[in-house]
């Protein structure tokens, strides 16, 4: 019961309802009724016809539904050692930590426009470069850093618990977007707002951080290269 309690605070109700809102949106994608037909619509609109404020809206709602999920169990370590010291700090821990990914979506958004503009983002050669850099990405030593400190949420707080939940969920999120940036980065090849891209993605990067050793961040690697691979040999 006091793991539950933990978990029903005011900043846990509006990660509930802001992971909801999210899913509901991507869900609505896939749909063919009325308001939801409209949605998918506009998101399938080329970027430079959505413009900056359609992209960066695209690719908030995407890191929301798909990174909020991942760091549940380091926002639960974090109350759970509040409340054992008497102190609080969620909802600043969780606004830190969604900082960071509100950045990422600014750059992203910039980077899904500048290539639309060269007319390469439907090309095959630049789904292959991607699909590289994020399978050789998963056997780098700055993601194999920042995925052990993301599985160990209980020893990362106790190491910087001083200075503060909202530094503290900065620097959450900074080891976070480490981890999963290059994944992320997919959504420009995998669909913005793509519904199987997000949910294969989402349990994919929850997996790595619930798994221990290299064995699952690997075997993604290994997928990306390979389907680099294949994108290749069908261009030659």
């Amino acid at each position: 019961m006091k793991n539950l309690s933990r978990m029903g605070g005011p900043h846990w109700l509006a990660l509930y309802i802001g992971l909801i809102a999210c899913w509901v949106a991507v869900f609505a994608m896939s749909t063919d009724a009325g308001v939801a037909t409209a949605l998918r619509d506009i998101c399938r609109l080329p970027v430079d016809a959505l413009g900056v404020g359609g992209a960066l809206a695209m690719w908030l709602i995407m890191s929301a539904a798909m990174m909020l999920p991942t760091a549940i169990p380091a926002f639960a370590t974090h109350d759970q050692i509040a409340d054992s010291q008497g102190t609080g700090g969620g909802a600043r821990l969780v606004s830190g930590y969604v900082t960071v990914w509100i950045g990422f979506s600014v750059v992203a958004a910039l980077v899904q426009l500048s290539v639309a503009d060269l007319g390469q983002i439907d090309g095959p050669w630049f789904a292959a470069a991607l699909l590289i850099l994020a399978g050789a990405y998963q056997f780098s030593a700055l993601k194999d850093a920042c995925l052990s400190k993301c599985r160990q949420p209980l020893t990362f707080f106790m190491g910087h618990w001083a200075e503060g939940p909202w530094r503290m969920g900065l620097r959450l999120g900074a080891v976070c977007l480490g981890c999963c940036w290059a994944l992320m980065a997919l959504g420009l090849i995998g669909g913005t707002m793509s519904l199987g891209f997000m949910a294969l993605a989402t349990i994919l990067m929850t997996l790595e951080k619930l798994s221990r050793g290299a064995l699952v961040p690997n075997a993604i690697g290994l997928g990306c290269l390979v389907g680099a691979g294949y994108l290749i040999g069908g261009t030659i």
